[in-house]
């Protein structure tokens, strides 16, 4: 059968057949009937066979899952025949989530457990929650009286397969469901997990696997990290049922005003609230999304402030993930309960916690991604039959075709593609020892359950060879920097086994994932002047310019926990304040936004009138009167004052101003694959000249400024050099590097976060770290976890795999390059360029700094 879609319907009548009377009778005066992914998805699992179900919220997923193993499982209580032992796993990303289906499992099984009791018959089927948050009473309760269905996290997992007493609880498990396997999949907490499943699928081998998502892509390769290799060319069998798209959606793009130009900072914010505010009051629940935590602080903020008639506490909250759990499970609570008009989030509602009734859902500014924005409109219309209610409200041109173009995809079921990390070697290093420590394991035997995760199934044998080396303490001199020997190998038997009385305990305390983020300090000499995410320092070169506290700072460099740098009054931010938290464009949609633009090119090409233009931008695009005049504008200007670069064409605009010689290139490839491209671009020129190249990026582009800039000379260098190779060259000594590969050394257990009781600080980490980069270096420039950091940077920060594609196309003659001498931007280049001033200017200085261009521009395309 291998990875097939779902193409059987069963009917009720089927279901209710197969099920046991109590559950049946339960289901039929609860629902009546089966959702759309119930008749798909029962009778599979049912049948023990592995399933991946995509459906949008609110539309019986979870029941989906669940009704097949009740039905056993009160089957076998009800003759008395359940044993003290786990039968169903679930694990989700989010602990909260597992509060909830504790909540929502524990309510039928009371009154199913009730129906039986009127009958004379007695069910007993327990449902536990074990996390990091469980009290050490309950899980020795746990011990002594297992639950039948355990919910957990990956980490939680990981942990229960190296308990001596509790693994054998586990061992005969039936099901493992994983939910939000799109918050799981396309991250290393997903590739952990893999591992952890397929030790389960070592103790017993026919598990029945099922994944829950909302929407997501491509499903055959999310079904295969689900299930896992039968060999390394062939994964398990696995159904996907899909049936995402069953909700009707009513999606909108909004702009408060028809000009986005010629208009005040006053009266956007004015026009946004009002807008905001009149969406709110005409709908009974609103969730409002935002795409970073300041922003959402700053929307609550002046809703409150510019309506205190209408918003106070108890009715309008902030969610995101800085806030105390306390107060987010507060909102939580207070939105399932009907207390709240509005909550506005950043991501933290994103995943499918049970918030109740919510009839409309507000984006502010760009999702980014196609799957992204249905799932957080999806939070709309919780219940089967409900519509999806959408709004984005957009405050500038590049976001209105954005988001114009996001929405056409949505609603033509156009997804962005996930991508899943392959041979991860940290948490290859960290699983490796979990296994040695369990029991003692032959290295083929230990190669072979490691290629069954989809993630290692490529892995090459002298990666794997290299990360035993490691592990085994092959490399003595690492031992001056205090790391040892993990396992023992004996290269005549090929037994591998675990070393050192405390190797359990160093295990289970530093096992996971999720790296530990620092505030970090910034001072001048031993003056301190603020502080900093670690996400935002980590995109520092030195050189680069920021702002903190209303002034611009240039960055030297960074030890530990503190970053030294100098004033620098007059120089433009080349980072952005805002960038770490930015959510970047995917690579599809920016595709898909570049042949809008060819589309409007080949329009103005042909001549067209103004009301033909119009309509075809109505005919594409779903969007109201105000953003089609809008977006005609916009493509006149550039068409008129420059050319409009699209799939086929790469437009490098070149000027000079008093900070250099800039070059813009318009790669409308997302934030992740310009990252790859301004890197190898400015480490090429910068080789050329002899000096550093400062790098202003965003998703529709990048701007190299430096004294000179032989674009010519760098684009020959690229042609005959291979892309990745300059990039690992252009990653080396930077901020990245140094962060990333103490993230790397971290989870591969080099660097111990807490030891013998003592936890180690994120800056006595970072230090540490360094070091051990230059210990590892003079090992080998290819030392499995150095390896890894590169590869995580080039692979899952940036997108070198497209980056790779944009060269290839330019190479094959696919994309033309073409570049134009300007003294002032394009209408294309105005956001990116005025990006680097947006820290110093105040809003309305940013706008008015547009809006001069604007007219500049005006004024020469008038002059033609």
């Amino acid at each position: 059968m291998a990875i097939t879609f779902q193409k059987q319907k069963f009917s009720d009548t089927e279901i209710f057949k197969a099920m046991n009377p109590l559950l049946a009778s339960w289901f039929k005066e609860r629902f009546g009937s089966f959702t759309e992914p119930q008749r798909y998805a029962i009778l599979n699992i049912h049948n023990q066979e592995n399933t991946l179900i995509t459906a949008p919220t609110g539309t019986g997923k979870t029941l989906s899952a669940f009704a097949a193993i009740l039905n056993e499982l009160i089957s076998l209580s009800e003759y008395n025949q359940l044993e003290n032992k786990v039968y169903c796993l679930y694990i989700s990303p989010l602990r909260a989530l597992n509060n909830d289906i504790q909540r929502n499992l524990n309510e039928p099984l009371k009154e199913i457990t009730e129906k039986a009791k009127k009958q004379g018959k007695e069910i007993n089927v327990r449902v536990a929650v074990r996390t990091g948050d469980t009290p050490t009473s309950e899980r020795s309760k746990m011990l002594r009286n297992p639950p039948h269905i355990l919910i957990t996290t990956p980490e939680s997992l990981a942990i229960l397969l190296n308990s001596p007493r509790f693994v054998e609880h586990i061992k005969e498990i039936k099901w493992c469901i994983v939910d939000e396997i799109h918050a799981l999949a396309s991250n290393k907490r997903g590739v952990h997990l893999s591992l952890s499943l397929e030790r389960l699928q070592r103790h017993n081998p026919k598990i029945c696997r099922i994944g829950l998502s909302a929407t997501i892509a491509p499903l055959r390769e999310v079904a295969k990290f689900l299930v896992g290799m039968k060999s390394p060319t062939e994964p398990r069998d696995c159904r996907i049922v899909d049936v995402k798209f069953m909700k009707k959606l009513d999606l909108k793009v909004l702009s408060p005003l028809p000009d986005l130009i010629n208009i005040t900072q006053e009266q956007i914010s004015n026009k946004l609230y009002s807008l905001l505010h009149d969406l709110i009051q005409t709908h009974k629940t609103t969730l409002v999304f935002t795409n970073t935590r300041s922003a959402t602080e700053r929307v609550v903020h002046n809703l409150k402030d510019k309506f205190p008639k209408h918003y106070h506490s108890g009715n309008l909250d902030a969610h995101h993930s800085s806030v105390a759990r306390e107060k987010r499970l507060n909102v939580e609570q207070r939105l399932k309960d009907g207390k709240l008009r509005c909550v506005v989030s950043s991501t933290s509602l994103e995943l499918g916690i049970d918030i109740g009734y919510i009839d409309l859902v507000v984006l502010l500014g760009s999702p980014k991604s196609v799957a992204r924005a249905l799932q957080r409109q999806g939070r709309a219309g919780h219940h089967l039959h409900d519509t999806v209610k959408g709004r984005i409200i957009v405050l500038d041109r590049d976001d209105l075709v954005e988001c114009s173009v996001l929405l056409k995809n949505a609603l033509e079921h156009k997804i962005d593609r996930i991508t899943i990390p392959m041979n991860s070697l940290d948490v290859l290093a960290q699983q490796i020892y979990g296994i040695a420590i369990a029991s003692r394991i032959h290295e083929r035997d230990l190669f072979e359950l490691i290629r069954k995760s989809y993630c290692y199934h490529s892995l090459p044998k002298e990666d794997f060879n290299e990360v035993i080396k490691y592990l085994a303490g092959h490399y003595s001199t690492l031992e001056t920097r205090s790391v040892y020997a993990k396992i023992w190998f004996d290269e005549e038997t090929g037994m591998i086994g675990r070393r050192g009385k405390l190797a359990r305990v160093l295990y289970m305390t530093n096992l996971g994932t999720i790296p530990e983020e620092a505030r970090i300090k910034v001072k001048i000499g031993t003056q301190r002047i603020g502080t900093l995410d670690e996400a935002f320092v980590e995109r520092l070169r030195p050189g680069d310019v920021f702002v903190l506290g209303g002034q611009s700072y240039l960055f030297k460099y960074s030890r530990g926990n503190t970053v030294q740098v100098r004033s620098a009054a007059k120089r433009p931010p080349t980072v952005p304040s805002w960038f770490s938290e930015m959510l970047p464009l995917s690579f599809d949609l920016a595709l898909e936004i570049q042949k809008f633009r060819k589309l409007m090119e080949e329009k103005f090409r042909a001549k067209k009138s103004k009301k033909e233009i119009i309509e075809f931008i109505h005919s594409y695009l779903y969007l109201d009167k105000n953003a089609a005049q809008a977006i005609y504008s916009y493509f006149k200007e550039q068409f008129l004052y420059s050319e409009i670069p699209h799939l086929n064409r790469l437009i490098i605009e070149r000027f000079s101003d008093e900070h250099g010689k800039h070059a813009v290139f318009h790669t409308l490839y997302g934030r992740r694959t310009n990252d790859a491209l301004s890197r190898v671009f400015a480490y090429l020129v910068g080789r050329l000249i002899h000096k550093d190249v400062e790098i202003v990026l965003n998703d529709n582009g990048f701007v190299l400024t430096a004294e000179k800039l032989p674009l010519d000379r760098a684009f020959t260098l690229l042609e005959t050099n291979d892309l990745r190779e300059i990039a690992e060259l252009a990653l080396e000594r930077t901020e990245v590097l140094n962060r990333r590969f103490r993230h790397c050394a971290t989870r591969a257990l080099m660097i111990l976060r807490k030891y013998k009781g003592r936890t180690k600080s994120v800056g006595r980490q970072q230090m540490n770290s360094r070091l051990l980069l230059y210990a590892v270096k003079r090992i080998s420039e290819n030392f499995p976890i150095l390896k890894e950091a590169r590869r995580e940077i080039l692979e899952d920060l940036m997108d070198i795999d497209s980056a790779e594609k944009v060269v290839d196309a330019i190479k094959e003659g696919k994309i033309r390059v073409k570049t134009i001498e300007s003294d002032i931007p394009s209408p294309f280049s105005f956001n990116l360029y005025a990006q680097g001033y947006s820290d110093i200017m105040r809003m309305e200085g940013k706008l008015a700094f547009i809006q001069r261009m604007h007219e500049k521009v005006m004024e020469r395309i008038g002059k033609g």
